[in-house]
């Protein structure tokens, strides 16, 4: 029987020589992952069921990004007890203030995410490492408790579909664009626990933060997972962040493998995007806007678009201008930050009048350094705009990707960067 990448993986993780879209498995894990918001559940769990150790200590690893530094008495007792979890249960992979990132933009670097894996984290947006050509997935903290001490996990097996990507994006279209145009076009329940699997020769033409991005707001279409093959620039990443020792495995779509729909994006078609409140699949193409949307605030950051690639486009754009809208720019992790400040571009931002931040979730999803007040409307690089995702119910939330954002932030509205130019 032919098979799409992701049951490949899958067959293999559960030892079988085939596996059908809809079939119920139970495979091994690669990477157990959570934060300081879902390892919390998870522990206290994992401590319920009687466990009292992991199945392996360098196979699970926990981030503490969402309100670290911590910003209040509650967060700080979350921190702490994953904390005491890493230390007793002597968990390698344990990133703390200072050490820690956004998880989706940390894990990659760190080399903990290869191609071939099986990957569960208890956060929607874990399904980013199918950029590598891994097969990884949000789960809920229990799972991600019985995931820690037993290193395997129960999955029904998702049907795919296909998006053949062609040609080349023009300037200033990003990986943000094409997600956000593919959830314009399918909704957000157009690939509803299916894996979308990305192929067709405009693959190429895109950076692996491109990628990242893509494979990380599949979720926004109600898909299980979201997946690349895994081709000489996939390569190229994975050489120098996995260690030879560590190894992976490169799986490729069967020909005749069966696809529940397909769809072809011509990316030299696309153009600058923003997704209006308060789903993503609202999304517009910017400079067709008929209206003036102004606003109060830009976000460039967060698991979608904190890296280095990303901090390189905004500060193309702030670069010798001020910002009209209050900006705050959140690199993905602390070797992103570091490079920034090599770079020039952390000088960029804060002479533009930018806030240059240490890596966290916090303004993403509303839980703090950029909490929205009533009738504020902010742009964002992030990946939600639900009602009173980044603060009040009635605040709004537009996603774009970092050029849309920087140039925004410099008018003080919803402005695609090439009326800079």
């Amino acid at each position: 029987m032919a098979m799409t990448m992701t049951q490949k993986i899958l067959a293999v993780a559960a030892g079988l020589e085939e596996v059908k879209p809809g079939q119920l498995i139970e495979a091994e894990l690669d990477l157990v992952l959570g934060n300081d918001i879902t390892a919390p559940v998870a522990i206290k769990e994992f401590e319920k069921i009687g466990a009292d150790k992991v199945f392996d200590r360098e196979r699970v690893a926990i981030v503490l990004d969402h309100f670290t530094p911590n910003k209040d008495i509650k967060s700080a007792e979350h921190s702490k007890l994953c904390r005491d979890f890493a230390k007793r249960l002597g968990i390698k992979h344990f990133y703390d203030v200072g050490r820690m990132g956004v998880e989706h933009c940390l894990i990659p670097e760190l080399g903990l995410a290869a191609p071939g894996d099986v990957i569960i984290g208890a956060d929607s947006h874990t399904c980013t490492y199918g950029a590598l050509g891994a097969f990884s997935t949000g789960t809920g903290s229990t799972d991600m408790a019985c995931a820690m001490a037993s290193g395997r996990a129960w999955f029904k097996v998702p049907a795919a579909v296909r998006f053949t990507l062609t040609g080349a994006p023009q300037r200033y279209v990003g990986g943000k664009d094409v997600i956000l145009n593919i959830i314009g076009k399918i909704g957000v329940d157009g690939a509803l626990y299916k894996s979308m699997e990305f192929a067709g020769p405009g693959v190429a033409a895109l950076t692996m933060a491109d990628r990242f991005t893509i494979a990380n707001m599949a979720v926004e279409a109600g898909a299980k997972n979201g997946i690349f093959p895994v081709d000489e620039r996939t390569l190229e990443y994975t050489r120098a962040h996995v260690s030879r020792e560590r190894g992976f495995k490169v799986y490729e779509a069967d020909s005749g493998a069966p696809y529940e729909g397909e769809h072809t994006i011509d990316l030299s078609l696309l153009r600058p995007t923003v997704a209006f409140p308060h789903l993503p699949e609202n999304a517009r193409v910017v400079d067709e806007l008929d209206e003036t949307v102004n606003i109060d605030q830009a976000v460039i950051g967060s698991c979608t678009n904190g890296r280095i690639e990303d901090l390189r486009i905004a500060a193309e754009i702030l670069k010798g201008r001020q910002v009209a809208a209050r900006t705050i720019i959140l690199p993905g992790t602390q070797a992103t930050w570091l490079e920034a400040v090599r770079e020039g571009l952390a000088e960029v931002f804060v002479n533009a009048g930018a806030v240059f931040s240490t890596p966290t979730c916090g303004p993403c999803l509303g839980g703090y350094m950029g909490i929205l007040a009533a009738g504020e409307r902010a742009v964002s690089t992030t990946n939600r705009n639900f009602v009173g995702r980044m603060g009040h119910t009635e605040s709004e939330v537009y996603l774009a990707g970092p050029a849309v954002a920087a140039a925004s932030a410099v008018l003080g509205r919803i402005a695609s960067p090439e009326e800079l130019l």
